[in-house]
């Protein structure tokens, strides 16, 4: 591997304030007041308009609510990812140091973000749905507890895992030009439980009146839910780099440019400081 660039001039550091939880906490803190919500929403009329698909109330309090999620979802994920397309950086190979770790810091408060999200959608909200069709007569897909958690939590999660994607491949010389593994895992694999929503209820339509947790339709779940794992090989892969921008930036040591991480990702992987 060749020899690190080393950088003699004064080297701009980034702002304590750059280095900030407040992002994340707000991110967090409105998911979770937003969840609550849905949750209090749930319990006043899941029982109360829930449990008859055919009558008028389950239209006004819940189909209705499906719709405006599916619409919202949809202008949403236009609006954040073509944002992040569109401002894109196109000129990767110029990124000053300080900059980079900045970005990096960002792109760990979005997976943050996002794990928090996943969880919500994929271990509460679900434990939740099986529950409620364990007690509940299923006379729709459409239950009052899928429209919550297929429909709304899914979603939500979605839009902060693929978001987090694009802000790394479009902001980050590591990502710019070569697809990283553990984060194309971290960012697919939850995602594709939203098509496997489809199998499931065709599979209850079909062949699981019951609803049991260790029903095939439910494998898919299961399987892609642990593709959240691929955020230790992420971390893995970012580490080195962080690390390196670090020792250049505090305590003045060779690093690697942008320009060069560019035309070896794989050597961002690993910690060859210069030192």
């Amino acid at each position: 591997m060749k020899e690190a660039q080393v950088t003699t001039a004064a080297v701009a550091r980034p702002p304590i304030s750059a280095f900030s939880w407040k992002r994340a906490g707000i991110a967090i803190g409105a998911l979770i007041v937003f969840d609550v919500l849905i949750n209090v929403y749930e319990r006043l009329y899941g029982f109360s308009k829930g449990l008859d698909c055919s009558s008028p109330e389950y239209g006004s309090y819940w189909m209705v609510m499906l719709l405006a999620e599916l619409f919202l979802e949809a202008i949403t994920a236009a609006s954040l990812w073509g944002w992040l397309w569109i401002s894109r950086d196109r000129a990767l190979e110029r990124l000053a140091p300080a900059e980079e770790l900045k970005r990096y810091w960002a792109l760990g408060l979005f997976l943050l973000s996002y794990a928090c999200a996943a969880y919500a959608g994929t271990s509460y909200f679900a434990e939740q749905g099986a529950a409620w069709h364990q007690t509940m007569i299923r006379d729709t897909d459409f239950t009052p507890t899928n429209i919550v958690e297929f429909y709304l939590s899914y979603p939500i999660y979605i839009l902060f895992g693929v978001g987090s994607l694009l802000y790394a491949t479009t902001r980050l010389p590591q990502f710019a030009t070569a697809m990283s593994l553990p984060l194309a895992v971290l960012g697919g694999s939850p995602l594709m439980n939203f098509p496997n929503v489809a199998l499931n209820e065709f599979g209850h339509t079909r062949w699981f009146v019951e609803e049991l947790s260790v029903a095939p339709t439910h494998w898919g779940f299961v399987v892609f839910g642990w593709g959240t794992l691929a955020i230790l090989g992420t971390w893995l892969q970012i580490c080195p780099r962080v690390v390196a921008l670090i020792q250049h930036l505090y305590h003045g040591k060779p690093f690697a440019s942008a320009a060069e991480i560019i035309k070896d990702p794989q050597g961002s992987v690993e910690l060859t400081t210069g030192a």
